[in-house]
């Protein structure tokens, strides 16, 4: 796990700082090379092949090829005799460097032939081209700056911006959309002209040109099984097993992430198939059980015998959420970033690698919302005049309730995600701006600015997916649009901010393959979510935890905004310049006093405020 950037020029002093202010990704080792039209830099965080022989920038054997690499390939050890055997050399045991060889058989098509995450970018310095390449789900993230024949890329935006002759303007679309998801979707970011490369693409820049091309896609890469469902369920064992156990490659000490939900719990149960040793186990806990898994967390532990450490969150100080969004480079306001920074940070201090359980809620449709969906095609037969203007008005007054999640508390957010337009399918209740407070929070000069169809980019990538079984429809959506730029960003830049490799082996993508290829009631069987998967681990976990439900460790904010962190929203919220000239001050200081009476629950669009707030005041102050 490293860092990398670069540019399209000869600047030895410049690829230096931007090597500096990723330092955090790869404090073992610093390489650069700059040759006429190139410069490229490399943080390194060295967990396989610890010697020098493994550093970076890295050659091929004549010397025309220059890498830069960040992520894992997981099967580069059966890469390594198939190149060897077609005639190349090999200089070191490095993961990375059977990317350079197969780049040298294979040109573009060698992305075909990774298996693992990553982002690299290899430099041909007999054709003076670039070729940089993401990893098929996204969990490696890559961002570009290109304008007026410049074109700077790198792990983190902050690397560019190292650059002092790039343009820092706020990006007023990616507002709009990221109050409404709680994140900036690809290929935008928050930032105007810096994008971010799409998962599943690559991009080459040569002669001047910059093209940008797709060569995964999960829709594509997939046909319906023609197994039975035991058949299905004893291939998804092996595949589980397999990669959990190639995830377990490393040269340092690892760990895991057990939170006591079954995605978690599956991985420290199928480590423990293949380590006899210590596993080390780390969790977060509460002191309100309505927001703390830690009685799951310790069934899971002493059934595998592991090592378990529990980390307490109970005052969250602005100090922490300004750090994150430092780390994040944009506003991503998924509430578990925080427990999860502090989290990697006490791995950190005896481990290198963890491995953690993103993806199965994706892939296995683990979410509420897909429940919601299924609700919502019931519920939409009632006539539009009942759901909204009876039972939505009716439901909208109950006041929220203190728990996390809860009956009352449920029922309200249902409603108001049926009531959004249905091509917003399931991602509707993943969608915290309806289009009335849109009104109210934005000036006019604002929404003239932007484009207002909250589901305009859902729609595009629906239109990509030719699956007509409801629920695989609704996971395609949720893996290609939403994952990889909220859960895998916030993964990435929080385990990276404290120099730890976070690896997602229920993202190995031939199981994701799998998944996507079997039917959606195996996946949502009824109201069960994750159906097959609890399936295939009821050997392996006690039942408490195969059958029980979602509940997650996010950061209770709707209780710190009406307690400890109130004088700070406001402070925050009614000094911010961008909150000033974009918004209506007013509107926004009435969802605070509602919050806070509990006459509604606003955290996120708050939270998302705040964090908007943060961001700016971090990067244009």
């Amino acid at each position: 796990m490293c860092g990398i950037c670069g540019f399209n020029w000869n600047d030895r002093q410049l690829i230096s700082a931007m090597n500096d202010s990723i330092e955090h990704r790869g404090p073992d080792q610093e390489g650069v090379f700059c040759h006429d039209a190139i410069s490229l830099g490399f943080r390194r965080l060295s967990i396989i092949d610890l010697s020098d022989n493994g550093s970076q920038p890295m050659f091929n054997e004549d010397n025309t090829l220059c890498l830069v690499f960040n992520g894992e390939i997981y099967n580069f050890q059966e890469l390594r005799p198939e190149l060897i055997a077609r005639g190349h050399t090999f200089r070191s045991k490095a993961d990375s460097e059977v990317i350079l060889h197969a780049y040298e058989e294979y040109g573009k098509d060698c992305v075909q032939r990774l298996r693992g995450m990553f982002a690299f970018a290899i430099y041909d310095l007999n054709q003076k081209s670039l070729f940089i390449a993401r990893d098929r789900i996204g969990i490696k993230p890559l961002y570009y700056y290109e304008k007026d024949g410049k074109f700077l890329f790198a792990s983190e935006i902050k690397a560019i911006l190292a650059d002092r002759s790039v343009t820092r303007e706020v990006n007023d679309q990616a507002i709009y959309d990221y109050l409404g998801f709680e994140f900036v979707p690809a290929p935008q970011t928050m930032f105007r002209h810096i994008n971010k490369l799409p998962s599943g693409h690559y991009l080459t820049v040569a002669e001047g040109r910059v093209e940008v091309a797709r060569y995964w896609d999960l829709a594509m890469a997939s046909s319906p099984t023609t197994l039975s469902y035991p058949e299905a369920v004893e291939r998804q064992k092996e595949l589980l097993a397999e990669a959990v156990k190639s995830h377990l490659v490393s040269d340092v000490p690892l760990g895991v992430f057990l939170s006591g939900g079954l995605d978690s719990s599956a991985i420290v149960a199928l480590m423990r198939r293949n380590i006899s040793g210590p596993i080390k186990t780390f969790t977060i806990g509460y002191q309100d059980k309505t927001f703390s898994e830690l009685d799951y967390a310790a069934i899971v532990a002493r059934h595998c015998e592991t090592e378990h450490q529990v980390l307490m969150l109970d005052d969250i100080k602005p100090e922490y959420v300004e750090k994150t969004l430092y780390h994040l480079d944009e506003p991503m306001t998924d509430l578990s970033t925080v427990p999860l920074y502090l989290l990697c940070k006490q791995a950190r201090e005896q481990v290198t690698v963890c491995l953690s359980g993103e993806g199965a809620d994706e892939s296995y449709a683990g979410y509420d919302r897909f429940k919601a969906a299924r609700i919502a095609s019931w519920f939409s037969l009632l006539p539009q005049s009942l759901r909204k203007q009876v039972i939505g008005r009716l439901v909208g007054r109950l006041p929220d309730q203190a728990q996390k999640k809860g009956a009352i508390n449920m029922l309200k957010r249902f409603v108001e995600g049926a009531n959004l337009p249905a091509e917003g399918d399931h991602l509707r209740w993943q969608y915290f701006l309806s289009d009335s407070m849109a009104e109210d929070l934005f000036t006019n000069t604002f929404r003239q600015a932007i484009t207002a169809e909250p589901f305009r980019l859902v729609r595009e990538y629906a239109d990509r997916c030719r699956n007509a079984d409801p629920v695989n429809r609704q996971i395609y959506l949720d893996m290609r649009y939403m994952m990889t730029d909220s859960v895998l960003m916030k993964v990435d830049k929080m385990s990276m901010a404290s120099s730890l490799e976070v690896r997602v082996p229920l993202l190995d993508h031939v199981l994701v393959e799998f998944l996507a290829s079997l039917p959606g009631d195996w996946k949502l069987k009824g109201m069960t979510t994750k159906y097959i998967f609890r399936s295939a681990l009821e050997e392996l976990l006690p039942k408490e935890i195969v059958h029980r439900g979602k509940q997650g460790y996010s950061l209770p904010v709707k209780h710190l905004l009406r307690g400890e962190m109130k004088q700070y929203m406001v402070s925050l919220l009614n000094d911010s310049p961008l909150i000033r000239e974009r918004m209506n001050v007013g509107f926004v200081n009435r969802l605070i006093d509602e919050h806070c009476a509990m006459k509604h629950n606003h955290n996120h669009v708050l939270w998302a405020l705040m964090n908007l707030s943060i961001w700016h005041n971090r990067f244009f102050s």
